[in-house]
Order: structure tokens, then sequence, then C-alpha cells
């Protein structure tokens, strides 16, 4: 977490936020929802709209002096910063098959970011009592399908982030965009974009302990299978002052990812996406919020979803920076990125922020960014990419 820190949230269903779980014909009779994602064909619009990418990720790193079969074979683990992709159009993450197994993910750890937020500055309201984080039910995918887990390569090591498939208005039904925090993606101020960026929808899916995950079979790990980034968007915010107390309020991210296996789109393997709510309803207007995600800081290990409800208030961490979503909450690094969901006034539940700071040195609340105009861009920006 960053010094008001990062924290990876965790998002759960609850009676007063209901998350669409898995649609009927998303999971086959034995109730294995990795059987339907394994055994699915290619996608006739949308759902193998990155598999074409190949060449021109192979000529984006040969503009910058690396050869895609040399970083396959490691070379990605070179974080020299005269070489490490940086630029919003330089984004690059090739496939490597195989590299997230489940061991792999078990190691990966939250990101430790600090920066200490402005208290008293206007449009600061009082420190929210803290509220317990729950428990999601298991299995994950019939209870929150929506939520996954993220995992990235940083020059610190194997990382891990939270994240929630959203809409795609140019694949309707067919989506594969995941929302998450632009620190789950990209260092901001001090580097570049993170690498080998995969997302696990319904990680863990019975909510095993770390020694039961130990002799797991792969599909209770990843019972959808493993969703890869080939495109990244943040904010320009994000990038050029990113870890800076004037950067969390644009602390967002949006990806589009392709199967590491099969065809189909992550929204027809999994069976359902949220609609994002660009409105950014002051904290007063929102109502009850809810964030779901996979806490991996003390004293929780990252392998179970949690959630928290609260009514969020503000908290704005630098001068002249809009006030950010704030909500007492447990929940620890980890959960970053983690969706933040309320109930629209026509009863459907859409994502309106997601986890990005919490306070250092303790975990009594979390606070995300108001999704506005420039949040809207950014989805937008990666929607008409993949529009064909």
């Amino acid at each position: 977490m960053r010094s008001v820190r990062l924290i990876p949230a965790a998002l759960g269903l609850v009676t007063a936020l209901a998350l669409t779980a898995c649609g009927p014909t998303e999971t086959p009779a034995d109730g294995n929802p990795s059987a339907a994602a394994s055994s699915s064909a290619p996608a006739a619009d949308g759902g193998d709209a990155g598999s074409g990418l190949t060449k021109d990720l192979a000529d984006k790193l040969k503009k910058h002096g690396v050869d895609l079969d040399k970083w396959k074979n490691g070379e990605w683990k070179n974080w020299d910063q005269d070489t490490w992709l940086r630029e919003a159009e330089d984004f690059v993450n090739p496939v490597i098959e195989g590299l997230w197994d489940p061991a792999r993910m078990q190691s990966a750890k939250s990101p430790d970011q600090t920066i200490t937020a402005q208290a008293g500055t206007g449009g600061t309201d009082p420190t929210p009592r803290p509220v317990k984080a729950q428990r999601e039910k298991t299995p994950y995918h019939r209870n929150a399908a929506p939520v996954g887990k993220i995992f990235f390569d940083s020059p610190e090591g194997s990382m891990v982030c939270s994240g929630t498939i959203v809409k795609d208005p140019r694949h309707p039904g067919k989506s594969n965009l995941v929302w998450t925090a632009g620190h789950c993606v990209h260092a901001g101020k001090k580097g570049g974009w993170y690498r080998n960026i995969t997302f696990v929808p319904a990680f863990n899916d019975l909510g095993k302990s770390p020694a039961a995950l130990q002799n797991a079979q792969p599909q209770e790990v990843y019972p959808y299978g493993q969703f890869w980034a080939d495109w990244a968007s943040t904010s320009g915010e994000w990038i050029n002052a990113g870890g800076t107390n004037q950067a969390w309020p644009y602390d967002y991210a949006v990806l589009h990812v392709q199967p590491e296996q099969g065809g189909k789109s992550l929204e027809e393997t999994v069976g359902v996406a949220l609609p994002v709510d660009f409105s950014a309803p002051t904290a007063a207007q929102s109502g009850t919020m809810g964030a779901w995600g996979y806490p991996a800081a003390p004293p929780y290990n990252g392998m179970i979803m949690h959630k928290c409800l609260d009514r969020p208030t503000r908290l704005t961490t630098a001068p002249a920076t809009p006030t950010m979503y704030r909500i007492g909450c447990t929940m620890t690094g980890g959960s970053s990125g983690g969706g933040w969901f309320r109930v629209l006034p026509n009863g459907k539940t859409a994502l309106v922020s997601n986890t990005s700071i919490g306070p250092a040195g303790s975990n009594g609340w979390l606070a995300g960014p108001q999704l506005g105009r420039g949040a809207k861009a950014v989805h937008e920006m990666v929607s008409k990419k993949f529009a064909r």
C-alpha cells in the first residue's frame, strides 16, 4: 500500500449491492466453469481481438531495441530506466504461456506504495469508522463473478492487485475490458508500464487456504483460465505524476485482455460484465458503496475475496485536486484496483470507483477516485482501439 496506502480491493455480493453472477449457460452441469472456458471455440467477433497483435508487439519491441524471443526468455526482467517503456503508446505485454502457475501466483505480493494524504485539506471529511471486511461467499463464480485478481511483475518482484470485468460499448455481450487502478499497471512518476499483466476472474473459486491450494487443481485456482492484457490505458496524470499526492484522484486504468488459451471473450466466458457509472456523484449523493477485492497484506493472505459496505465521505490528497471517495474498510494492500459498486436509480449495479489508497500504518479505511470525464475518456480509448 502507499503511505496513505494503496490497497487491493475485494468485491463481494451483498443484498444491498447484488453483483450479477454468471449466467446459467456459463457453468456446465458438473459445476466446473473452467470446462466451459477451456473448450470454448473462438468468438466470431471481439473474442480474439488481440490475437493479431503479435507482429505489432514484435515491431514495437524492436523499435526499442528488444527482441521478442529474448523478451519471452527473460529479457523482460531488465528494468533499466533507459529501456523501461513508460509513455501511453508504449505498452507491450507479450503472452508468456505457463509463467503464472499456481505457485508463482501464491508468491506474488501486494504493492507497498506509501504516500501521506493532506489531512485537513478542504474537501476532507472526518476519518470514517473502520468497517470490518467480510469474506465473500463461495464459489466466487456464483457470488461475485465480475471480480478477479490481477498479477504483474515489477522491479520489486511479482505483485498482485484486484480488478473487475466491465462492459465494452463496442462489443456488447463480448467485453474483454477489466477495470483496475493505475498503480497496478504503471509505476507512475518513478518508472513505466509493469509487465506480464494477467487477470484471473474468480481466483481461488472455493476460497481455499494457502495450504489447501498447494495441492489444488489448476481449475480451482483459475476456474476461467488466465486473461493477458494486450493493451492498458491509464490517465496522463498518473503516468506523469503517479505516486504523488496530486495523482491519486486519477489512479484508474482499463485493460483489454485476451485468453491465454481458448477464444471466447472474457464476458462470454465468465457470463457477466458491469456497466461503469461516469456521472461522478458526490459522496453525499452516492448512497451506499461496496468495495470488493483480494487483500494480501497482513492480516490477510491474498487468497480470499473480501468486501466492505459503507456510505462514502470525502478525502482530498492535495490542494486543487478532485476529492476522492473514502469508506471505512479494513482491507489492506492487494485489494488495490478492486471495484467499488453502487446501485443506480434504475436498480442496476455499476462500478463507480476503484480502491486506490489507504492509511499508512493501519487498515481502517480505503479511498478511490471519482470517475468523471477523464476516466470515461480512458475507457472509450481502449474500446475504440479494439472496435471492428
